[in-house]
């Protein structure tokens, strides 16, 4: 032991028989980045959409008014500024290497943003990547950000260790898809993440599904999901299911990722939030057990009080009337989280809005079940309105 040891272990870069502490490998970002939490985006292989989740959970934490970042780690294979249509090239300053936002305001950096033309290779041994990775954290001025998401590249190899042990990674979201395959490889990722002591937020299911739109019936194209199995084996949450839709591809090749919408993301948004052990109320307008197409003059809101994604209480609301401005107050009141219904008007919407509470319009079929289709992440809002208030919007109350 140094005659000069203050006993802080953690900082000590001396060997040390002495020592009762590991030693804090984990670098310091710019001194003009103020950080809150870090979310590194992982996947056992490639091909399962891993950037395309970073980049619509970004956006999710964006549309919630947080301070959001992107460190693309995926060096080789960089996609994120292509999904957001950054086209233009960051810069250096006397403080460092500044990231370019994009159109909401998303704080991004890619090796794609420093390289001359983006269809040029990067040709690089492991350790250069890694540094390069590292100097993303260290050399960037990412300035205030509430979340940092990072896209890593696919497998266990050196980024991810470099990250794991670099970078103070808050904990990590998993991204699959359905196949059987996926089982060896969410085992390898997560038995990483057990070896470097990060927390798994839980799983990401992919492709999960491809809904016709003549028909409106799911095709399971990679046959029956597994993915709720893997996560019940490792003890993990299954965060989300995002179908294969068109649109979503379609707005990444145009660069307007900002653009899509969809339910999915919002509920991995509120667990980052932390909010899933807290309970959520959620209101189905209801003719009996059926979802109402018709808002305002619905027989009835089933409630649902759900605690960490799961239905704990059930309760009957009898309407108590189509009276303008009132019904949105009135469920605020009575703590509601989630409006789902066939069809609103665009004034209650924006109500709802205003008190904070998420509207699903063009939903069908069994209230409960529907709810429960909520919660796994698979209703997504057909944006519907109320037929007969859909130019005056009396129905929004």
């Amino acid at each position: 032991m140094s005659e000069a040891c203050n006993m802080s272990c953690s900082t000590c870069a001396e060997e040390c028989n002495d020592r009762k502490e590991p030693m804090d490998l984990h670098l310091k970002p710019h001194e003009n980045s103020n950080i809150g939490k870090v979310i590194g985006v992982v996947s056992g292989k490639g091909g399962v959409g891993k950037s395309l989740i970073t980049s619509m959970l970004a956006v999710a934490m964006e549309r919630k008014g947080y301070r959001v970042g992107i460190l693309d780690a995926d060096v080789t294979g960089p996609s994120i500024p292509k999904a957001f249509g950054i086209l233009g090239k960051a810069v250096g300053s006397e403080k460092g290497i500044l990231p370019i936002p994009s159109e909401k305001g998303i704080n991004i950096m890619s090796i794609n943003l420093l390289l001359q033309h983006d269809t040029d290779p990067v040709v690089w041994r492991g350790p250069i990547i890694a540094g390069t990775v590292k100097q993303f954290w260290t050399d960037v001025v990412w300035g205030d950000l509430d979340y940092l998401f990072i896209d890593m590249p696919p497998g266990t190899g050196d980024v991810p260790l470099t990250v794991f042990q670099s970078i103070p990674v808050d904990g990590i979201v998993i991204v699959t898809s359905p196949q059987d395959l996926v089982s060896m490889i969410v085992s390898k990722a997560v038995k990483m993440a057990e070896m470097m002591k990060i927390p798994v937020l839980g799983l990401v299911e992919n492709m999960a599904w491809f809904q016709c739109p003549d028909c409106h019936s799911k095709h399971y194209l990679f046959g029956k999901s597994h993915v709720s199995d893997i996560a019940d084996k490792h003890g993990l949450t299954l965060l989300a299911s995002v179908p294969i839709d068109p649109a979503i591809s379609q707005a990444c090749d145009e660069g307007v990722i900002e653009s899509v919408r969809g339910q999915w993301m919002d509920l991995l948004a509120r667990h980052l939030e932390g909010k899933d052990e807290n309970t959520m109320k959620i209101a189905v307008a209801a003719d009996g057990h059926q979802v109402s197409g018709h808002f305002g003059h619905c027989e009835a809101f089933q409630l649902y009080e759900t605690v960490e994604g799961k239905i704990s209480q059930t309760e009957t609301l009898p309407n108590p009337g189509h009276k303008p401005g009132f019904l949105p107050n009135y469920l605020h009141e009575k703590g509601i989280n989630v409006i789902i219904s066939g069809g609103m008007g665009g004034g209650a919407v924006d109500l709802f809005n205003e008190n904070d509470i998420e509207v699903v319009t063009g939903a069908v079929g069994d209230a409960k079940e529907v709810v429960e289709r909520y919660l796994q992440g698979a209703l997504p809002s057909t944006g519907s309105v109320c037929h007969e208030h859909a130019h005056h919007d009396s129905c929004g109350q």
